[in-house]
């Protein structure tokens, strides 16, 4: 469940970086960050009720559907530094780059086609936003509603980079970089950035959708 979980927290709220920086800084004058996760995440979750029956025919339309909102909407590259830790103090940009690409594609990849999954209208509610230490963004605390089961806590990590930009997801506490971070230490220090970026490419490795069916 909680992989399904991210796959959908990720995709409803990925429009809020598909802006241009003016719109942002426009955008961020009038709402919150939080007014515009759970805006924009309406509208997704509206997209993705009213079109299952063509995504479930043609998944590369959904495949589609999804990278459009996520690509420049998730700050892949700052998450991706993240994960890597002390694996990438040193690596070039490039090397950044493939493997924060990798990451996004794997995850789409294997759990794009869960976003179908949710039956009724599920949606999102704003429970506060708390500036993070450090000065480094805010944390977006929502509750996604479903008709059957109970609310599941939902926090999204966020910073000011040409517009506000999603850099973690927790899931009822549960960090997703913090897991991807565990998961790939052994293998980075095994292989080095270019091949675990590879590895995820060609599905050999996937990433860890957190604790098993919970």
């Amino acid at each position: 469940m909680k992989s399904l979980i991210l796959s959908l927290s990720l995709a409803v709220a990925a429009p809020l970086l598909a802006v241009t920086p003016l719109a942002a800084h426009a955008q961020q004058a009038a709402v919150s960050p939080g007014q515009q996760v759970v805006a924009n995440g309406g509208r997704v979750l509206t997209t993705l009720q009213q079109r299952r029956a063509e995504f479930r025919k043609n998944p590369a339309t959904l495949r589609s559907f999804i990278d459009s909102e996520l690509r420049g909407s998730f700050d892949s590259m700052y998450a991706a530094r993240l994960v890597l830790g002390a694996h990438g103090r040193g690596a070039s940009e490039a090397d950044i780059k493939l493997f924060a690409d990798a990451m996004v594609d794997n995850l789409m990849q294997r759990y794009g086609a869960a976003l179908l999954d949710f039956e009724g209208k599920p949606r999102l509610r704003l429970k506060g936003e708390t500036a993070l230490p450090g000065g480094r963004g805010m944390k977006v605390s929502t509750e996604l509603l479903r008709d059957n089961g109970a609310p599941v806590p939902v926090d999204y990590l966020v910073r000011n980079n040409g517009g506000w930009k999603i850099f973690d997801v927790m899931i009822e506490g549960v960090s997703y970089v913090q897991t991807f971070r565990g998961q790939f230490d052994s293998p980075l220090r095994q292989k080095g950035i270019a091949q675990v970026a590879a590895d995820l490419r060609n599905g050999s490795l996937k990433a860890a959708s957190g604790n098993g069916s919970h």
